[in-house]
């Protein structure tokens, strides 16, 4: 039976920030649009999502991707930008020239900012993840309406020919990043061998340098996604870009040091270890900060 009484009965709750993800959809859940929604919800905003392509992969690998058209990848954002509104964006994978071209102009468009630029190039395992031609527009097209661009040393060398294997050649990459137009770079150090993962945040004039300590663990996919996603959570909170950043740091820390095996490659972060309803107390996630 439905129920008689008024609807305006339960208490209203306030709306959280929104975020909204512009990226393609993994099937094996942990990254792209699955890793975004989840980090987003962990570091309490609303997620929306405009999907650019959907990939066939697992843990061991991309076996095949499949784009969206670019004009349905522009309605995607518009839709959600014109009703509910967007408190901070980011891309992920983009796929192509011609979806860069579309969401560049929908993001001049509607001003969607702050703008957080994930450029993915190739996923975790080495396979491709942008056709030959869009490299070009990534770099003219998206990477100068950033807020931030969130490269790891692979984008690096890709986008500056920069061949990162110390502290220095990170603050010469991000100065070569900085010349392409965003207005803050982090530089991501994660993926150099030895020590503390030490990434590099400049804004034109100043760098910053964050620190954690390295987990030592195979299983990190999706980590690119996840800390993007978790900087642009902070921005839609309201965080300046420093301040998002370094929120963003302890999210991925967190979820590294609490990362699984699935399947039977490479496993996923734990995108959820703040929130994970725990049996045992003394197993209960701590915040690496």
């Amino acid at each position: 039976m439905m129920p008689t009484g008024p609807r305006d009965t339960c208490p209203v709750i306030p709306s959280p920030p929104t975020a909204l993800t512009i990226a393609g959809s993994d099937s094996g859940g942990g990254a792209g649009i699955q890793a975004d929604l989840k980090t987003f919800l962990a570091c309490h905003v609303h997620g929306m999502s405009a999907i650019t392509a959907v990939t066939v992969q697992n843990s061991l690998g991309v076996t095949g991707f499949y784009e969206l058209p670019p004009h349905a990848v522009s309605e995607q954002i518009e839709s959600v930008a014109g009703d509910i509104g967007v408190g901070a964006t980011k891309t992920g994978m983009l796929a192509s020239a011609e979806i860069m071209a579309a969401v560049a102009s929908t993001v001049r468009r509607l001003e969607l900012r702050p703008f957080v630029v994930d450029p993915v190039a190739a996923s975790q395992h080495g396979d491709a993840l942008l056709r030959p031609d869009a490299f070009a527009a990534l770099r003219d097209l998206i990477i100068p309406l950033a807020t931030l661009i969130t490269p790891n040393i692979g984008e690096v060398r890709l986008l500056t020919g920069v061949d990162i294997r110390s502290r220095a050649d990170m603050r010469e990459a991000a100065r070569a990043l900085h010349a392409l137009g965003p207005q803050w770079v982090l530089v991501k150090g994660g993926h150099l061998p030895d020590g503390d993962a030490v990434d590099v945040l400049f804004d034109g004039t100043n760098f910053q340098e964050l620190t954690a300590p390295r987990t030592l663990t195979d299983h990190t996919h999706g980590s690119g996604d996840t800390l993007a996603a978790a900087i642009t959570a902070g921005l839609a909170r309201g965080l300046d870009v420093p301040d998002a950043v370094a929120e963003g740091k302890r999210f991925i820390s967190g979820a590294v040091a609490h990362s699984f095996a699935l399947g039977h490659g490479l496993g996923p972060v734990g995108h959820f270890w703040r929130i994970r309803d725990w049996p045992d107390a003394q197993d209960a996630p701590s915040d690496p900060a």
